[in-house]
């Protein structure tokens, strides 16, 4: 199965938990926070973002390409994501617009 997101959506493979704090410590699972960083699969094509007048009538429809690719390696909002099941485990749905930054 392959998923294939549709207008600004971004399918991440979500990095690995921190297993070890700042200090050496060993976390349990349980208290693991969820990764906030992953590597791009799949990206949707954009968004229509509507203009609209003082009147919240739409005047213009414009069509807003994505600029990320997929392999780049990013940084997201932690409770933005979706978790997908799939081949991978570790499968996140995020917008475009929830995407803080590139890693390097």
């Amino acid at each position: 199965m392959t998923l294939t997101p549709l207008h600004d959506w971004v399918l991440i493979r979500a990095g690995k938990p921190n297993e070890k704090s700042f200090g050496g410590i060993l976390i349990p699972d349980a208290a693991q926070e969820k990764p906030e960083e992953g590597e791009i699969l799949a990206v949707g094509t954009g968004r229509l973002v509507e203009d609209k007048d003082s009147k919240e009538k739409i005047k213009k429809k414009t069509f807003v390409k994505t600029t990320l690719k997929p392999g780049e390696h990013v940084l997201y909002k932690q409770y933005a994501a979706r978790e997908v099941e799939g081949e991978d485990k570790e499968l996140v749905l995020v917008r475009e617009e929830d995407v803080l930054g590139y890693l390097q």
